[in-house]
């Protein structure tokens, strides 16, 4: 969205002279854009208030921040207070609606699904990487192009009323819940803490809102009972309101009908589906029809590092990197079980934010690979062992399971074992760095073949 510079003093109850207009918004000096704005926050890490300087002679139109500058800074007691105030401000001089939402897994996924859907007839705005906690889910407010008709917003969480807040400065129209999963469980005492959590966005919708429910996930269907307005509900199972039938699962991806209709997609997994099937729902509230939408479904591709599919010397890779938890987790392993392959290898890294529940759940996941069938399982870092050993535990050889603290060193050593015809996953908490653990895999298996 673009303002000027007054209005935006406007709304802190400064006063600004200048009628400088404000065309981008920025909280990190690296990504700054002339024209930008630039909020100083205070992080972990960083206080942004000692770039004031940099920001403005890298061209920032402005500055919000907590102390004057040599040049155009509005001084407020709370920087980060200021863009919820601004963004807040912004969402209501903004007449479309917007689409919120979250789960403990597939929030981006389906985020880009539905976007990509909207965009075959309407002007849309989306959350850009997975900009959706106090920080990020102002910014993208902000950052919604001035004539979008819809945004399709993330909001995450890690603590009870996160959630509820978000909504109160996005307001959405739409709700949507991919699913409830224990992800940032180290912050709750149950499950069921993490799902009323995930039901403040639904808890938040006007009563002339609808909930768009994934009916797979028994705590998400029961969310319908937080909503008085509408609900649809989407998933594989035959209670759902719009449902996938006929599923077929290949190595290219995945086919399926939904109404009478044929889709093809190359996303991975049964997950996918009901990412698709999200958008799907979502669509039909904008008058776009499944029909309409079997282009855009063949269309789709997996984000960076969130199911990647790669062909390399015989071997299919599976780069699923970019984060994990332990349903994420077994959802990957549910693909790479249904992968064609001589065999099936598993490199799955320490799950993080699970606090005194770590060991067991990374026990549950291990048993969830040795349950699968797969062949081969790589256990990267910390409570990653746990895994390792609950595989054998349950039935996985020993000489099939390993443990590396190192993710370079087990893509190194996995390239020894490695062989034409197999296919590998590689999942893990973004701490963990699984990636590593591919690169090393590729460039050793590159030195392999050139060697050869």
């Amino acid at each position: 969205m673009t303002f000027t510079l007054q209005q935006i003093a406007g709304v802190l109850g400064l006063a600004a002279n200048a009628a400088t207009s404000i065309t981008g918004w920025s909280v990190d000096t690296r990504t700054l854009s002339p024209g930008d704005l630039f909020f100083a926050l205070k992080g972990p890490a960083h206080d942004g208030n000692e770039y004031i300087e940099l920001a403005l002679e890298l061209g920032a139109s402005a500055i919000i921040g907590e102390r004057p500058g040599n040049g155009p800074v509005l001084v407020v007691k709370d920087s980060l207070l200021a863009l919820r105030q601004i963004a807040s401000w912004a969402r209501n001089q903004w007449t479309g609606d917007v689409i919120g939402i979250t789960g403990s897994a597939g929030k981006t996924s389906t985020k880009d699904v539905i976007a990509a859907f909207l965009s075959t007839r309407l002007r849309e705005g989306k959350t850009h990487g997975n900009f959706n906690n106090h920080v990020g889910l102002p910014l993208s407010i902000l950052r919604v192009p001035d004539d979008a008709e819809v945004a399709v917003l993330e909001l995450g969480m890690n603590h009870a009323g996160e959630i509820r807040d978000l909504a109160g400065i996005a307001r959405p129209r739409v709700g949507v819940v991919t699913n409830v999963g224990r992800a940032h469980i180290e912050f709750f005492d149950s499950i069921e803490g993490i799902a009323a959590a995930k039901r403040e966005l639904i808890e938040s919708l006007p009563p002339d809102g609808v909930a768009v429910l994934n009916n797979d996930d028994p705590l998400v269907a029961q969310f319908r009972e937080a909503h008085p307005g509408r609900t649809i509900t989407f998933g594989l199972g035959q209670n759902a309101e719009v449902q996938a039938e006929e599923v077929q699962i290949s190595r290219e991806g995945s086919r399926f009908r939904v109404g009478g209709i044929q889709f093809e997609t190359s996303l991975s997994g049964r997950h996918g589906i009901r990412n698709i099937l999200a958008g799907i729902v979502v669509s039909s509230l904008y008058g776009i029809a499944p029909a309409d939408l079997t282009s855009a479904v063949r269309d789709l591709k997996p984000g960076h590092m969130r199911g990647d599919r790669l062909c390399y010397h015989g071997m299919e890779l599976l780069n699923d990197c970019y984060n994990s938890n332990p349903d994420a987790a077994m959802s990957m392993v549910d693909v790479l079980r249904e992968t064609p392959a001589l065999r099936r290898i598993a490199v799955l890294g320490e799950m993080l934010e699970l606090g005194r529940w770590s060991e067991s759940l990374h026990r549950d996941v291990g048993r969830y690979v040795a349950a699968s069938g797969i062949d081969v399982l790589v256990g990267l870092r910390g409570a990653a062992r746990a895994m390792a050993d609950a595989a054998i535990d349950a039935g996985l050889p020993a000489s099939a399971a390993y443990f590396f603290d190192d993710p370079a060193e087990a893509g190194r050593q996995l390239r020894t074992m490695a062989r034409e015809g197999d296919a590998i996953l590689f999942k893990g908490s973004r701490g963990t760095h699984v990636e590593r653990a591919l690169e090393a895999f590729m460039l050793a298996a590159s030195s392999v073949q050139a060697a050869s």
